[in-house]
C-alpha cells in the first residue's frame, strides 16, 4: 500500500502522536468498517454529494483516522469523508492507523465533530457537553484539548441552558450564537422566550437586543438589587453550571440559603439525574 504525507488537520486533532504513527496509507474502501459509536448521526446528502463531486476532481484532501481489528479498519474520525468517497466511487482512500483504547476512539470522534465548521451553536454546545460527560472533562481540560479558551468554551455550555424553543431557533440559524449568548445572560426563561421571538420577528442585530436586553420590562418599581454573593460561592454556581449543564442559582450566604437547579425538557433532567448516579458510585 503506498505510502502518503501527514494530512492537514489531524495533527491538530492528534497532537501528542509522533511522525511515524502519522504516515498515511491508501486503504480499500471495501476493508473499512463505520464506528458503531459514531456520535453523528445525522448526514445531510446534499452536502455529502458536494463533497463527491469535489473528490472525483481532488481526491479525499484529508486522511481519515481508523485502528485496525481483525484485519479490518473500523473508522474512528471521517465518516463523512468515507460516506462522499464511496459516493464519488473512489477504489482507495488515504488513512492513519493507530492503535487505540475505546477512550481514544470515543474522544477522537467527538472532538473531530466539535472541530466540522457546518455544525450550528447548539450542535456543538451538545457536542462539548457529550465530550466533557463521556470523557469526564472538567472546563479546562476540554478547553485544552479542543485548543479554545476557557471562556469559549463556558460561553458554549451557556447555550444549553437556554429554553427549548430559544435553542431550536440557534439551532435553525434563526438566531445567532452571539444572540443566544445576550439571551443566556437574562435570568427570567419567559423573558428569553420573549425577546427571542422579537428579535427574530424584527431581525435584530445583536447590538440591538443587548440594549433591549437592558431595558426595564414593565413600570412596575424594581426589586431591590439582591446582596452579592461571596467569591466562593459565586465560583461553585459556575462549576454547578459547567459541571451540570443546568442552570443554577445560589441565594443566601455561607451560613444558609438555597440552591435552585432549573431543567427545561426531560433531556436535561436526565442528565441530572445521570450525574447524581455518579456521585453515588463515587466517580
Amino acid at each position: 500500500m503506498k505510502k502518503m504525507g501527514l494530512g492537514r488537520g489531524l495533527d491538530a486533532l492528534l497532537p501528542e502522536t509522533n511522525a511515524p504513527e502519522n504516515a498515511v496509507t491508501l486503504i480499500a474502501v471495501t476493508e473499512l468498517d463505520r464506528n458503531p459509536g459514531q456520535p453523528r448521526r445525522k448526514f445531510d446528502e446534499e452536502s455529502l454529494q458536494a463533497l463527491a463531486d469535489s473528490m472525483k476532481e481532488t481526491g479525499v484532501l484529508q486522511p481519515l483516522l481508523v485502528t485496525e481489528e481483525n484485519g479490518r479498519y473500523r473508522i474512528v474520525a471521517g465518516e463523512r469523508r468515507f460516506r462522499a468517497a464511496r459516493m464519488a466511487g473512489l477504489d482507495t482512500v488515504p488513512c492513519i492507523v493507530r492503535q487505540m483504547t475505546a477512550q481514544e476512539q470515543m474522544e477522537a470522534a467527538l472532538i473531530e465533530n466539535i472541530q466540522r465548521e457546518d455544525l450550528n451553536p447548539m450542535e456543538e454546545a451538545a457536542a462539548l457537553r457529550q465530550l466533557m460527560d463521556k470523557c469526564h472533562y472538567t472546563q479546562e481540560q476540554a478547553a485544552k484539548r479542543l485548543g479554545k479558551s476557557r471562556p469559549a468554551v463556558a460561553n458554549l455550555l451557556r447555550l444549553l441552558t437556554l429554553p427549548e424553543e430559544v435553542r431550536q431557533m440557534v439551532a435553525e440559524g434563526k438566531l445567532s450564537a452571539g444572540h443566544a449568548r445576550v439571551l443566556a445572560g437574562l435570568s427570567d426563561a419567559k423573558m428569553q422566550a420573549v425577546l427571542a421571538e422579537r428579535a427574530v420577528r424584527e431581525e435584530m442585530s445583536v447590538r440591538q437586543l443587548e440594549k433591549l436586553a437592558a431595558q426595564p420590562v414593565s413600570e412596575k418599581p424594581p426589586k431591590p438589587a439582591p446582596r452579592p454573593l461571596p467569591l466562593e460561592l459565586q465560583d461553585m454556581e459556575s462549576k454547578m453550571l459547567n459541571t451540570l449543564g443546568l442552570r443554577t442559582t445560589i441565594r443566601g450566604n455561607r451560613k444558609h440559603g438555597k440552591i435552585i437547579l432549573q431543567y427545561y425538557n426531560e433531556d436535561e433532567l436526565e442528565q441530572l439525574y445521570q450525574c447524581l448516579e455518579r456521585l453515588e458510585k463515587g466517580l
